[in-house]
Parts: C-alpha cells; sequence; structure tokens
C-alpha cells in the first residue's frame, strides 16, 4: 500500500538487472532522418546488436528527461547504452543454456501488458499515443508490443538467471572498501538531495468474516475442489471462481515464487505438494484457497491457486470502524500502543513505515495525515478496497519522526551504498567472467 523509494540510484545495466529495470515508456525524439541506414554495432556470439537499437536504450535511459545537447556527454551516453545491451545478451545467452531457469510466455505476456498499458496511460488519447509511437521509430503499437515482448523476455531471463545463481550461492556480494564506497558516493552526491522525510507507525483494522460465511467459503472450495479431482482443468476453474483479481484472468497463475514471497501457511503447503496435485483447502488471512504446483526447481516452485474471499457484512465493516474508533481513544488515554498493534493490526499490512516522503503517500494517508506532529495519533481514517466497500479497512497513525530537507550526508547512505555496491561489484565480476567466455566484437560509430 505504502512504497519506499530508493536512497541512491545505482545507473546502468548493472542496476537494471540487479532491481528489476524495464523498458521505460516513449519519450519524446526526433524522426529519423529518410536516409539513415541501420547498422551493426556490436556482435554478441552469434546475435547482432543494432544502431537503433542503442538509440531505443538510450532513451530508456533518459527516463524521460530531454536528450543532452553536448557531445561528448551523448557519447558517452551511447556507449552505456550499448554495454547495457551487450550485458543483456549476454545474460540471455546464459540463461537460455541453462535448464533450471525458465520463463513462461504467460509470465512475458503480463509484463509486457502491464507496460504496455502503463505508457499509454501517459498520453491523453490514443491518437496522440499513436504519434509519439511513430516519433519514437514504431510504425503501430503492435510494433512497439513486439519490441516489448522481445525486451521484456530477454529481461525476465536474465533476473530469472540472477535470483537463481544468487540462491545457488554462484553469486555472492563483494564488500566494497571504505575507499571504493567514498569515491561511489563522490560520483553521486551531486544529484542527491534528501526530502522532507516522515517515519510513523499504524494500526490497521480489517473487517472480519462471520464463521458463518467462512463455513460457507470453505464448503465452495470443496464443491471445486471434487470437480477438480473428477478431472476438471484448473486452471478454466480458477478463471470460472477465483476471486484473486490478481491471478483470476491468468488461470489462478501465480508464477514461480521463492521461499519467503507468499504467507506462511500458503508456502508450508505449496512446497510440499507434488507436482500437479491439487492441495486440500488452504486458509490464510485472505481466504481459503486450492492449490496446484506446476513445476518445481530448487528452492523455488511454480503455482496456481484458486482464492474464495469469505462474505463481509455491512455489520462486519462497521464493527471494524468501531474497533479502531475504540482503540484509537483508548490509546490516546493512555494505553500502550504496541499492545493495541499486536493484538489488532492486520498482517499483511506494514507495522512501521520509515522515512517516507509526503509525495509518496497515497491519497487515503494524505490527508490524515497532513500537519501530524510527532507523538501525535491521526483519526481513524478509511483505505478503500477497489472493487469491494464492505471490505474497507480502518487506519490509525502515529507520527513517529519528521525530517526536514537537506543533503544526503555519507553516514546516511553508507549501508545501503555497501549492499548496492556490493551487489553491483559482484555482478560486474561475474558479467566480465562471461565476456570473456563469450564472442563480443564492438564496433566503431556506435
Amino acid at each position: 500500500m505504502i512504497h519506499r523509494a530508493a536512497t541512491i540510484r545505482v545507473a546502468g545495466a548493472v542496476a537494471a538487472l540487479l532491481f528489476g529495470g524495464a523498458a521505460a515508456p516513449l519519450v519524446a525524439q526526433q524522426p529519423a532522418q529518410s536516409d539513415t541506414v541501420d547498422r551493426i554495432v556490436a556482435v554478441v556470439g552469434s546475435t547482432s546488436i543494432l544502431a537503433s537499437e542503442v538509440e531505443e536504450q538510450v532513451f530508456t535511459l533518459l527516463r524521460g528527461q530531454p536528450a543532452p545537447t553536448d557531445l561528448k556527454i551523448q557519447l558517452a551516453l551511447r556507449q552505456q547504452a550499448l554495454g547495457d545491451l551487450i550485458d543483456l545478451e549476454l545474460m540471455f545467452v546464459r540463461a537460455s543454456a541453462d535448464t533450471m531457469v525458465k520463463v513462461t510466455e504467460e509470465e512475458v505476456t503480463s509484463a509486457v501488458d502491464e507496460l504496455f498499458r502503463k505508457t499509454r496511460q501517459d498520453y491523453p488519447s490514443d491518437q496522440a499515443f499513436r504519434e509519439q509511437i511513430r516519433v519514437t521509430g514504431f510504425q503501430t503499437p503492435e510494433e512497439y508490443r513486439q519490441w516489448l515482448t522481445d525486451r521484456q523476455r530477454k529481461q525476465l531471463m536474465a533476473n530469472r538467471l540472477l535470483e537463481y545463481l544468487k540462491g545457488a550461492g554462484k553469486i555472492k556480494p563483494v564488500i566494497p572498501t571504505d575507499r571504493e564506497m567514498r569515491a561511489y558516493w563522490d560520483s553521486q552526491r551531486a544529484s542527491q538531495q534528501r526530502p522532507e522525510t516522515m517515519t510513523f507507525r499504524q494500526i490497521v483494522v480489517t473487517p472480519k468474516a462471520s464463521e458463518a460465511a467462512r463455513t460457507r467459503a470453505i464448503a465452495t472450495a470443496d464443491s471445486i475442489l471434487t470437480e477438480l479431482r473428477r478431472g476438471e482443468d484448473f486452471a478454466t476453474a480458477a478463471r470460472r471462481f477465483s476471486q484473486d483479481p490478481g491471478s483470476k484472468d491468468l488461470g489462478g497463475s501465480l508464477g514461480w515464487f521463492r521461499r519467503g514471497a507468499m504467507e506462511p501457511r500458503f508456502e508450508e503447503v505449496a512446497f510440499r505438494l507434488r507436482v500437479g496435485v491439487v492441495s486440500d483447502p488452504v486458509e490464510t488471512p485472505f481466504g481459503i484457497h486450492l492449490i496446484q504446483v506446476e513445476r518445481v526447481q530448487p528452492a523455488e516452485v511454480l503455482a496456481r491457486h484458486i482464492l474464495i474471499i469469505p462474505d463481509i457484512t455491512l455489520a462486519d465493516a462497521d464493527s471494524a470502524r468501531a474497533r479502531a474508533v475504540a482503540l484509537r481513544s483508548a490509546i490516546a488515554a493512555g494505553a500502550s500502543f504496541d499492545s493495541a498493534q499486536r493484538v489488532n493490526h492486520d498482517s499483511q499490512e506494514l507495522r512501521e513505515i520509515r522515512d517516507l516522503t509526503a509525495n509518496q503517500l497515497i491519497p487515503a494517508y494524505a490527508e490524515p495525515m497532513e500537519g501530524l506532529k510527532v507523538g501525535e495519533l491521526s483519526e481513524v481514517f478509511a483505505l478503500p478496497v477497489e472493487g469491494a466497500p464492505l471490505r474497507t479497512k480502518f487506519a490509525v497513525v502515529r507520527m513517529e519522526e519528521r525530517r526536514l530537507a537537506g543533503e544526503f550526508t555519507y553516514e546516511d547512505v553508507k549501508d545501503t551504498i555497501r549492499s548496492q555496491l556490493g551487489e553491483q561489484m559482484a555482478l560486474r565480476r561475474f558479467l566480465d567472467g562471461l565476456r570473456n567466455a563469450t564472442y563480443v566484437d564492438v564496433r566503431g560509430g556506435s
């Protein structure tokens, strides 16, 4: 619900690979000259990298910012873009050769659909979107989607390879020296300004279904399970019955996941299921699940689920609000915030949010927290659940700290630098090893 921004930006393909970088939205550029001839600027193994691909990567790196006018900066940006593409191709080739690294077409399609949707939303009309596509070099939305598909397939394969190699202990973080950390900080500090931030704790109260509603949900899951064990297709049943909006249209697919990514009870069952077997109903704070594991590889599984959520009544919703109001009153009168949080807080929500900027607050939080001083409690406010008004949650927040805007100090970001730079150096070492083991020919004029 609330996201914390990264403190330090790590540039280049290393950062994109480590932290899930994706194709950036379309950005304005000058139309290509009609007499421009695409050319090969590098060869990785048996794959050619074209000058047009370098230009596309340049605009990805710019992330919507105006292109630099300084020729030296333009050249450096193109060189970085070319290096990024070479690194991505090396990772893709390595991942394609590893039988432990798999990405499904559903995962690729889902990632592309999300990126395409977000990009389209940046434009006021379909006509404006199509015009920008042509300016950027793509003749049709379908051509842009195909480009996204190719890029996302490679990116997902590279990310999956990194996850596997790290999990297997084959890529270990390097511990940078203090000199390396300070050099990195010196190269970044001019662009790093600390915004005003806040740290707060919260108690989020969620409406609870009645025992009768819970019993009905389990009965529904049991009836679906009976049909599945008679041969009903799991994906088809998920599309018909599942109430999980994130996976329903994907036939209940959750993709590959490792331990720690899901609710503990769900993981406990998923990681012991045999491939193809459908679990008995599994109850978690989200509802009642039926789980089917499709594939297994070391430390992760590919699974689907069907979620049946117990009904919430108006009385359940009113009870949740009343409980939140009573909790706030008790804390204001001197009751322990810790104790109230331990007993009443929704375990799926964060207990404490640290160093958040005001513009990172979602709208539901913005007004209740405006002007809230350190130590003060907010009034109880609603956290709506889209499409399910009776499942609205209710929150009360206590402000713990406010920090004024200013410059970061080295001490502020030292731990972040150590972690990020260590992973970046380890990945760079791995990529250099791939370069040494692969035919790479970089040609002039990139």
